[in-house]
């Protein structure tokens, strides 16, 4: 294997095996047992050992070799730099809808890798076409039982899956799921419509093929998520492709619920869901709660919204008071596409004696989009929006707008220079117990 890096600790975990054997932030392990980690991965099937012997490499590049002996399965309490020890799977298709190729030009290179990694779908949750993996990597998927995989098919007949991957080999996916079938490993599918291309018969066709592999104790195909392509100003101009409308939003909605129903009295499950996109699309209620089962598909916006107002509504019995003094006041920043389904939230918030939350329902001017999501406003949606307002003690700011773990908004602008900017305090907030937290704190 080229280009294997020694898996560089970021973090020692107190009271763990590591803190306790001595291990220190910047270390690096080389070796587990004479094996040289791929990815997190390697990593944790190496470590699940009794009896383990490291090769490490400290900070001042002197090797050390580490021997443990702990319960099977026993955690070491070490985190790392990145889940990948060698080079990433990039992505050779060329779908016209790829966010990535939606960016404009001149911005940190890690917004424009694309990955095709089976690795960090696994262990993240992070869509892949499959059209990218080499023979020895569907052995390790195999050998290793990594599932559940989270797949982007998009469309299951050959010629529609070509023209919108422009790849040869993904016309091969009905293969690919009877691969999994005969392992017994799981599947999340995903299907991005873009009108005119894959909507229509072709979705109907798609999620039919999709649904024949929900079979058995351990369905092949676990859950479909169907989602409406998102397209920016700084697409290509040849992209063929055609935004979704509202009466394509509500055309899709009556389709896939026809579809789940009769998957639902076949099945027992929906098999099938659709993202909240579309009822925001379509100006339409969003689906009851109970509609969701157990939120399969949530990391892919199906019943992020329900899931979070059910959250909020729960923890705010627990942790909203009455009243807070001194008063305080912020202007909380959110997509325009939840301003609707978030009245109930905000008036809850307001309720409290003291407290007073403004909402910012932003659509990105910088994407070039009419409704937007939260994760997808930028720095210069802010700025351009907030400028000389009266934003109270603060900006409470939802994660989802910044890249993993970064104070970085995807257009490149660092919070710390947004807050100083607009000469405020900006407070990013993970979740409904930070949010109502930084209120009342």
């Amino acid at each position: 294997m080229t280009n294997l890096h020694p898996a560089k600790i970021t973090k020692v975990l107190t009271d763990s095996i590591a803190a306790e054997i001595g291990f220190e932030v910047g270390d690096a392990i080389v070796a587990i047992n004479g094996t040289r980690p791929r990815d997190l991965i390697d990593y944790q099937f190496l470590c699940a050992d009794e009896f383990l012997e490291l090769e490490v490499l400290d900070i001042t590049g002197k090797t050390h070799h580490v021997e443990i002996e702990k319960d099977y399965d026993d955690d070491l309490g070490l985190e790392f730099e990145t889940a990948l020890f060698d080079a990433l799977i990039q992505c050779n298709n060329r779908c016209p809808f790829c966010f990535i190729d939606q960016q404009p030009p001149g911005k940190r290179s890690s917004l424009y890798f694309k990955d095709d990694d089976y690795r960090l779908s696994f262990l993240y949750g992070s869509y892949l076409t499959l059209t990218n993996l080499p023979e020895r990597e569907w052995q390790r998927i195999e050998q290793m039982r990594l599932s559940p995989l989270f797949v982007s098919v998009h469309a299951t007949e050959p010629d529609i899956r070509i023209r919108l991957l422009k790849n040869q080999r993904a016309g091969q996916i009905m293969e690919q799921l009877r691969w999994f079938q005969e392992r017994r490993l799981q599947i999340h599918a995903q299907v991005v419509v873009c009108p005119g291309i894959n909507d229509g018969q072709h979705l109907e066709q798609t999620l039919k093929d999709l649904a024949s592999f929900y079979t058995g104790d351990v369905p092949t195909v676990a859950s479909v998520a169907v989602v409406p392509v998102g397209l920016t100003r700084f697409r290509p101009q040849e992209d063929e492709l055609i935004p979704v409308t509202r009466e394509k939003a509500q055309e899709v909605i009556l389709q896939v619920r026809a579809i789940a129903k009769q998957f639902r009295q076949k099945c027992g499950s929906n098999v099938v869901w659709l993202a909240d996109e579309w009822f925001l699309i379509a100006g339409e209620e969003l689906p009851t709660e109970a509609e969701y089962e157990d939120y399969p598909q949530i990391d892919n916006g199906v019943g992020s919204i329900q899931l979070f107002i059910k959250q909020f509504a729960s923890a705010a019995t627990q942790l909203l008071p009455s009243q807070i003094s001194p008063p305080r006041k912020f202007t909380w920043v959110v997509g325009n596409a939840v301003e609707k389904a978030f009245q109930p939230i905000l008036q809850h918030l307001n309720s409290v004696d003291g407290l007073e939350v403004n909402m910012m329902a932003l659509a990105s001017d910088y994407w070039g989009q009419a409704i937007s999501v939260t994760g997808l406003l930028t720095g210069h949606d802010l700025l351009l929006n907030l400028q000389n307002k009266d934003l109270g003690d603060g900006i409470l700011l939802p994660n989802v707008m910044l890249k993993h773990g970064e104070l970085v908004f995807l257009d490149d602008v660092k919070v710390a220079d947004l807050a100083t900017k607009l000469n405020t305090k900006i407070l990013p907030v993970a979740g409904v117990e930070e949010l109502i937290n930084t209120c009342i704190e």
